[in-house]
């Protein structure tokens, strides 16, 4: 029985999103070929792996302990594609390179540029994520390296503490003088833009600055894109937590009011597998992240429990 890698990065992608057509979205590839590719690895293991409901699919029993082999699998794959790559001793070939949907707070122009001015050769595929698909994208293959706002959480990781950013609660600037007298509680009951996923950068800080106080955000419309939120924003529809760059500026242009009562920061950090830490593509890009981010320093996973 011959395991075909594409078919099983197909899988896990299936297996974490529980739903085909967002799996199809992520690896950018048709519906119809995703299913064929979760059909043969069923085919090839001769057993059922998912449960079929009607919203979502579901692991089987055996599906979960298919699911932890193949994560084991392609990172292995990864490995060995790094250990050819040394031993052919060429500096070419392709990157896959995740960088959430903020290109100028991410400065991933500066890098690529860097990049392509250093090794002609090596071409780059990017691919917009939120900083928990990029973490999963790194652990299956999918992607060769991340730039996300998020936390060092994975010990299986290399990071690269880039910047720390500043976010700032904003509303629509029809409600400036509600927004400028409000308490935490007054500005929770107001409409909010909220992320619909709760893995993302900024559910994390709205938490931390609603959650611990014991408040619950009046949720009116969920996003899954940063731009997608300030759009919402601009037109007067609620409020909601932004970079402090997009935010001054919408203040500046008349559009938006801020909060007096709080800034958050959050870390943008760098980050890919550990285990390819030696792989030449690997090595050239960090060297170009370092050159768009000069100040960029190594940063150690944090201990969890």
């Amino acid at each position: 029985m011959l395991i075909d890698l594409v078919q099983l990065r197909t899988f896990v992608a299936v297996a974490e999103e529980q739903h085909l057509t967002r799996a199809a979205e992520r690896l950018h590839i048709s519906q119809s070929a995703a299913s064929a590719h979760v059909r043969s690895v069923e085919d090839n293991l001769d057993t059922q792996l998912f449960l079929r409901t009607n919203r979502s699919l579901e692991l089987t029993r055996a599906g979960q302990m298919v699911l932890r082999q193949a994560k084991t699998l392609l990172n292995e794959a990864a490995e060995f594609t790094s250990f050819a790559r040394v031993v052919r001793g060429k500096l070419e070939g392709n990157l896959v390179v995740g960088t959430s949907s903020e290109p100028s707070a991410s400065r991933i122009g500066e890098v690529v540029a860097a990049l392509r001015s250093s090794h002609p050769l090596i071409t780059v595929d990017l691919r917009a994520r939120p900083s928990s698909g990029t973490r999963q994208a790194l652990k299956t293959g999918e992607l060769d390296f991340g730039i996300m706002l998020s936390q060092p959480l994975d010990p299986g990781f290399t990071y690269y503490k880039l910047a720390t950013m500043k976010f700032r609660i904003a509303g629509p600037v029809a409600w400036k003088s509600r927004i400028e007298s409000a308490g935490w509680s007054e500005l929770a009951a107001m409409p909010w833009l909220t992320p619909a996923d709760s893995s993302l950068a900024y559910a994390c800080m709205l938490r931390e600055l609603f959650g611990d106080r014991g408040l619950e955000l009046n949720t009116v419309v969920r996003f899954d894109n940063a731009a997608l939120g300030r759009s919402l924003l601009k037109a007067g529809v609620g409020m909601m937590l932004m970079h402090e760059q997009h935010a001054l500026e919408g203040e500046q242009d008349g559009l938006l009011t801020l909060s007096p009562l709080a800034e958050v920061d959050f870390g943008l950090f760098a980050a890919h597998v550990a285990s390819r830490g030696r792989d030449p593509l690997i090595c050239a890009f960090v060297d170009a992240v370092k050159q768009g981010w000069p100040e960029c320093t190594p940063a150690a996973a944090l201990q969890q429990g």
